[in-house]
């Protein structure tokens, strides 16, 4: 059997609708660890908000690796090492700032282990700080505030608006910075050429495996390009239909146990 990297989004693809990776779906994954294969989470999150699933899952024992920031950073959990980063522009903070308060959206990044945000936050903003289980910390001067190394912003809006924001801060900043939406009401700003794809490229460079043995599973938006990257791209039952429409193979839902599914076929060949 030959080893394979499965690569998975956390929130509705590792995880059911309460934020939890089931038992199924833990022992599988844990499983295949024990026989080799290799695991790396990939997510939206900032690093302190995957912590939970790293150490749920036991990634520090198998030698699994967490991507996040949508990719801009990658850390080796056996040895806590930076193996890949990519930083934002700190000249987009003024701009950033600007357009956010003209259009009345939320505005953050991250500082360690806090949100820094722009504004009073949103119901959008306070739902990110609380998916991550981060402290919100509301700062008066964001454009002086944010003075140290970032590897992205958030924006957030509407999703009736987020759609137009987006659309308009990518044509803006096209040069230097990649813009997409993780979410309907979330628009990513991350460094330029930054996605999935891109950090995954890297790191299969860094582990020695091959781009035709990864299986990348998402629901989301920022999912699309490693989905279209993988091997076998999976999008889960729940997934946006976007997302449904580029991959391989679609699996059942998050609250099915569709990683289940993907490891019994692709990787452990059950099915």
């Amino acid at each position: 059997m030959s080893k394979k990297v499965l690569v998975l989004d956390i929130d509705g693809t590792l995880t059911n609708s309460k934020k939890e990776i089931t038992a199924a779906t833990k022992e599988a994954i844990q499983d295949i660890m024990r026989k080799g294969h290799k695991v790396i989470l990939a997510s939206g999150r900032p690093t302190p908000g995957m912590r939970r699933y790293e150490k749920e899952l036991e990634l520090e024992k198998y030698g699994g690796y967490l991507l996040s920031y949508n990719g801009a950073k990658v850390i080796d959990c056996r040895s806590g090492e930076i193996v890949y980063q990519r930083l934002l522009p700190l000249t987009m903070i003024p701009g950033l700032f600007g357009f956010a308060k003209d259009n009345g959206c939320g505005l953050i990044t991250y500082l360690g282990e806090t949100v820094i945000s722009a504004f009073t936050p949103d119901e959008y903003v306070a739902l990110e700080a609380r998916i991550n289980g981060l402290p919100i910390q509301t700062v008066d001067n964001f454009k002086e505030f944010v003075d140290f190394d970032i590897n992205k912003c958030l924006m957030t809006a509407p999703p009736e608006d987020a759609l137009d924001y987006e659309l308009h801060l990518r044509e803006r900043y096209k040069e230097i910075s990649s813009i997409y939406r993780s979410e309907p009401f979330f628009i990513e700003i991350m460094p330029k050429n930054v996605d999935k794809a891109t950090a995954l490229d890297h790191m299969l460079e860094i582990i020695g495996m091959k781009q035709e043995d990864t299986i990348c599973c998402g629901d989301g938006f920022n999912d699309i390009s490693m989905i279209k990257y993988a091997g076998v791209g999976v999008a889960m039952g729940n997934a946006q239909q976007p997302v449904k429409d580029i991959a391989d193979y679609i699996t059942s839902t998050n609250d099915e146990d569709g990683l289940v599914e993907v490891i019994k076929r692709f990787i452990l060949c059950e099915e």
